[in-house]
């Protein structure tokens, strides 16, 4: 990136923890510091480190003597979720594209030091949930006081991975009016007495051990020569041949160019062929013209490479929606896309936002009208809308492909905790392991009347932080697309809805489609089934648990949504849950081995084992108080969890924790039980 996009870069401020959450109808305590137990997500320079010392919160480490083994911090950066297939279903428009442009996303989710591993206590987060239209994450940061080679947290990659979104680290060498010294590139690069390039394979070893997929490459610090661009070509070359064989990805920024010196070209051409050559794809920068495009297309064409395997950067950190640009030499309406996209910063959706107006609920308006566009509905595209959205011209792909598969709607952060419909934690808190698979076409309403707004909504939830409201007069019916699908049926499988209406009166139908729509801007040839005939279970907490029997329908679900019909109006109606599903529900085993492995005061790390032979989703931690009642402390994917600023209660001797194991299904194990002495 150029020097002027450089300021947020150098900021190193801590990240808030995330405490033990009170119980209900407390308050949410104030973060406390860790001692050092709070895991942080991790950083190095390559090898040799600045001169002085290290700001507060801020830890020098080279990356040429970093150990799996001797990472304390591994099991807390290990992400868990496997990368999802994902396919592509008939676009939901007529303007969107399938197989062409694909968007690579560059995004700062906190600071390069002081990053929680497993999120933190507070809900205003960039909580990222329109995957549908990302091909490729970067996980963007790095500076000269911090640190320059920064691991993804485990959150991040296992939302991605969830949705099918490899996620690549970054090596960020800045340029010398940033701090750069030319001395970390050197160290990148130097090769070992066999000709070999041991930070490739340090690098590689990395993501291996953190489970993410690759590297983003931004190599800014001028005053290299001949010599360092033919080292910086080798080290590439070696980079991807190694991330190659465990399945990782390399992609180079248009910076260094093949003589060693640093010039952004804004094209391919023959100072950085090489460079693009060495790597899988390669982030154009923003000098970029219409020309240039289309002559770095037909190059990489020639080269045997596909156009879209170069990435047209677009800088939306300062302007967002409001950032005007050339659309039509990237992604043209009346002839092939020209090449992807490369999103510079898209979490000025959450950024540009008043600080007393970072509410869930307004963040999530303002991401849905970034990646959605003004109309915020991707069947029904604004065409006056100056703004080019993701969704008007790249088509969505979803990763909701076997059985069973459950959602309940959560985005990754709130301001609330919720189990079965009852509020167990009033603490805000954001963790985006545990984010589920999100309806991709958000929000596709089809309606010949007022169309009702939908959205996610913080209020109130069945599980987790947030569920699906439907609002408005509903003065005709409208249907809601939710999820497309390949899921397999027979004669067994039902579809599981919770639900519950907050005011007026609604007729529900489940929507369900065995084929594709018949051509792009179609909806899917629904069916429809009553769900009022089907098979509820007592309200809890005021939610409708009904069960749809799929019967009669074979071959492979394509899609599926809900229609709601008003009776009385206006409408507010959530869904709070939705399951599908053959068999009938199992609860997963309990974790074993529960265990703290270290403690300092009130801060303790809890760690335990997979239970064996098991499916699980996440893991939940309770603590038990004296009185029996139990106070959600958090949940994670990984098998390890930290809890800060932990206190005994009145005339307590020893504090009893519970794990517990949650299935794809949100079916709950039983728990395994801790206790610590204070």
């Amino acid at each position: 990136m150029t020097p002027t996009r450089r300021t947020v870069l150098l900021a190193g401020a801590a990240a808030a923890l995330w405490p033990a959450l009170p119980a209900a109808g407390a308050a949410a305590a104030a973060p406390k510091a860790a001692a050092g137990l709070q895991p942080y997500a991790s950083y190095w320079f390559p090898d040799s480190t600045p001169a002085g010392t290290p700001g507060d919160g801020i830890t020098w480490r080279s990356l040429r003597t970093w150990r799996a083994a001797h990472d304390p911090d591994l099991a807390f950066n290990t992400a868990s979720v496997p990368l999802a297939d994902r396919f592509t279903p008939t676009p939901a428009n007529t303007t969107a594209r399938a197989g062409q442009a694909r968007i690579q996303s560059l995004v700062s989710f906190g600071p390069t030091a002081g990053n929680p591993s497993q999120g933190s206590a507070t809900a205003d987060h960039y909580a990222l949930t329109h995957w549908a239209y990302v091909d490729e994450l970067v996980f963007w940061g790095g500076s000269s006081g911090e640190g320059l080679i920064l691991a993804p947290n485990a959150p991040v990659v296992d939302a991605a991975h969830r949705h099918g979104v490899p996620v690549l680290g970054n090596v960020f060498l800045p340029p010398v009016a940033y701090g750069g010294q030319l001395t970390w590139t050197r160290d990148l690069v130097r090769k070992d007495a066999a000709g070999r390039f041991p930070l490739a394979a340090q690098l590689v070893a990395v993501a291996d051990a953190y489970g993410f997929d690759g590297w983003f490459v931004n190599a800014e610090t001028g005053g290299g020569d001949a010599a360092l661009g033919a080292d910086m070509r080798g080290f590439v070359r070696e980079l991807k041949a190694l991330a190659t064989v465990k399945g990782q990805r390399v992609t180079w920024y248009d910076s260094m160019t093949v003589d060693g010196t640093v010039s952004w070209q804004g094209a391919l051409n023959d100072r950085n062929q090489a460079l693009f050559e060495a790597a899988d794809d390669m982030f154009v920068d923003f000098r970029w013209t219409a020309g240039r495009l289309a002559s770095s297309g037909a190059r990489a064409e020639a080269l045997g490479r596909s156009r879209y395997e170069l990435r047209a950067g677009v800088d939306v950190e300062a302007n967002g929606w409001n950032t005007s640009g050339n659309w039509d030499a990237i992604v043209p309406a009346d002839r092939p896309h020209v090449t992807s996209i490369g999103l510079y910063r898209p979490e000025w959706t959450r950024n540009h936002l008043p600080e007393d107006r970072r509410a869930p609920g307004d963040f999530h308006a303002a991401d849905d009208r970034f990646w959605t566009g003004a109309s915020l509905d991707p069947s029904r595209p604004d065409a006056t809308d100056p703004w080019r959205a993701p969704a008007v011209s790249v088509a969505d792909r979803s990763s909701v492909t076997s059985l069973p598969f459950a959602t309940v709607f959560n985005t990754g952060h709130g301001l609330r905790w919720y189990e079965e419909g009852a509020v167990t934690s009033h603490a805000p808190w954001n963790h985006l392991g545990l984010q589920d698979r999100l309806p991709s076409r958000r929000w596709v309403v089809r309606t010949e009347g007022t169309r009702p707004a939908v959205g996610f909504d913080f209020a109130d939830a069945w599980r987790g932080g947030s569920s699906v409201l439907v609002e408005g007069g509903l003065d005709r019916p409208a249907l809601l697309d939710l999820y497309a699908t390949r899921l397999p049926l027979d004669g067994d499988t039902v579809v599981e809805l919770t639900h519950r209406t907050d005011a007026g009166a609604v007729d529900l139908e489940l929507a369900v489609a065995t084929a594709e729509a018949g051509a792009p801007g179609e909806a899917p040839p629904y069916r429809l089934i009553p769900v009022t005939a089907a098979r509820a279970a007592k309200p809890v907490n005021g939610w409708e648990t009904v069960t749809v029997p799929l019967t009669g329908l074979s071959g492979t679900l394509h899609a599926i949504g809900v229609r709601l019909t008003s009776s009385d109006g206006p409408v507010r109606w959530r869904l709070g849950s939705l399951a599908v599903r053959a068999a009938a529900p199992k609860a997963p085993a309990p974790p074993t081995a529960p265990r703290i492995t270290a403690a300092h005061g009130g801060d303790l790390r809890f760690a335990w084992n997979h239970p064996h032979g098991e499916d699980v989703r996440h893991y939940t931690l309770h603590r038990v108080l004296p009185d029996g009642t139990r106070r959600f402390l958090g949940g994670t994917c990984q098998r390890a969890w930290f809890a800060g600023g932990l206190a005994p209660e009145r005339r307590e001797r020893a504090a009893r924790f519970e794990v517990r194991a949650v299935g794809e299904l949100y079916t709950t194990s039983a728990p395994a039980t801790v206790t610590h002495r204070w």
